[in-house]
């Protein structure tokens, strides 16, 4: 969170390496069949390219910018807050106001009064009575989109016809059609920054795993296997509706799918294709306003197999009713024809296993994992070690 939470705070200073809404997986289980259009060989070095890491951006990069962004007073990027909630008031504004060059001008929240209890928490000069304050407000250069995705499809497109750059809470909308009808839009306007938060689970990582990748140290990627569980036991019928699980507020995103599979996505790239089997165990949930009993459409148990264009398969699975069992709830396994690697994302600890040296045929001793990381580590820094793996 931490890492994630500077780079969110500087994506309104900074285009990235694809200037464009970049993560139209998590909208829905559907997007997982978006196919690539380049062949195997360059998937790798694609998902590296379009990464947009912290540590890969240069000062230079950023300040130019920063530079084309700028309108306000002493080249100031003058930025207006929709929706406050808990992740916005968190993270985005306090670290937007951290920022050299970026000034929080306005917000507008559920109501007037919480818009002025917002303004007034973090000395934000205009508090707005509706979101159309802050897209038609000409003191405004970039909105920043904090509210349930229900409204992240109209928001955007207001913002960028309003020639005004964007970022955009994930997930991103309600369905795989407006994902591509947002995508549609910034790509009408390639002037403008649209951007949504991106998946910062494996930020820590990416860089390592990208360059374990591109460097063929697991070979030809045959197989991968991803879990991203709660450790919980079903809740009881009429336990209280979340927006997560009320179809009306978050659409078709299914539990922690979408920030799983965009962070595989800068590993190994796009999936080709696509089947899932779903389940709804609790199946009636009291709504959190009206308190009236309310029908579960989003599953909170679901099995994904997939063909990726690396020629690997893969297999996610996401529950958040299998109770206890394995040891780590949250990880990513990759398995190559020379190699395995293992993120525990629980643990926060990345390792490897790699076939010895001229050793075609040697088998890895079950459990031998050599730990690459457990914190930072980016190709500047990459090492591997092959030897002493079977001694």
């Amino acid at each position: 969170m931490r890492l994630w939470s500077a780079l969110v705070s500087r994506c309104i200073a900074s285009s990235a390496s694809c200037p464009r809404i970049q993560s139209c997986c998590t909208a829905s289980c559907n997007s997982l069949l978006e196919h690539t259009s380049s062949p195997p060989s360059r998937v790798a070095a694609l998902a590296l390219t379009c990464s947009g890491l912290p540590s890969r951006q240069s000062t230079r990069d950023r300040k130019r910018a920063i530079a084309s962004m700028a309108h306000g007073e002493g080249g100031e990027i003058r930025v207006g807050i929709i929706g406050a909630g808990g992740n916005t008031k968190k993270l985005h504004i306090p670290n937007l106001q951290k920022i050299n060059g970026v000034q929080v001008v306005s917000v507008a929240n559920r109501s007037l009064i919480s818009s002025q209890k917002v303004a007034a928490e973090f000395g934000i000069g205009k508090a707005a009575a509706s979101w159309s304050e802050i897209i038609e407000d000409p003191e405004v250069d970039a909105v920043v989109i904090g509210t349930w995705p229900y409204l992240h499809h109209t928001l955007v497109l207001a913002a960028l016809a309003a020639s005004k750059h964007v970022l955009t809470e994930a997930r991103l909308a309600m369905n795989a059609q407006q994902a591509r009808e947002m995508l549609k839009a910034s790509q009408q306007k390639p002037n403008l920054v649209a951007q949504v938060v991106p998946s910062p689970i494996t930020f820590t990582w990416d860089a390592t795993i990208q360059r374990i990748i591109q460097d063929q140290k697991l070979g030809d990627l045959i197989y991968v296997e991803v879990r991203g569980q709660s450790g919980a036991f079903p809740q009881a019928t009429g336990t209280t509706m979340t927006w997560r699980q009320d179809v009306d507020l978050s659409g078709l995103n299914v539990m922690k799918l979408g920030i799983f599979y965009e962070a595989l996505q800068r590993w190994v790239g796009d999936a080709t294709k696509v089947q899932a089997l779903s389940k709804t165990v609790v199946k009636t949930r009291t709504h959190g306003e009206t308190g009236e009993p309310a029908h579960v459409q989003i599953p909170d148990h679901l099995d994904v197999l997939a063909e990726l264009a690396c020629g690997a398969q893969a297999h996610l699975v996401m529950s958040d009713v299998t109770g206890v069992g394995r040891t780590t709830q949250n990880e990513i396994w990759l398995y190559g024809s020379k190699g395995t690697l293992h993120l525990d994302l629980d643990a926060r600890k990345l390792s490897i296993a790699l076939q010895e040296a001229g050793e075609s045929d040697s088998r890895l001793p079950p459990g031998l994992l050599s730990v690459l990381c457990s914190c930072h580590m980016y190709p500047e820094d990459f090492k591997m070690l092959s030897i002493g793996l079977h001694n």
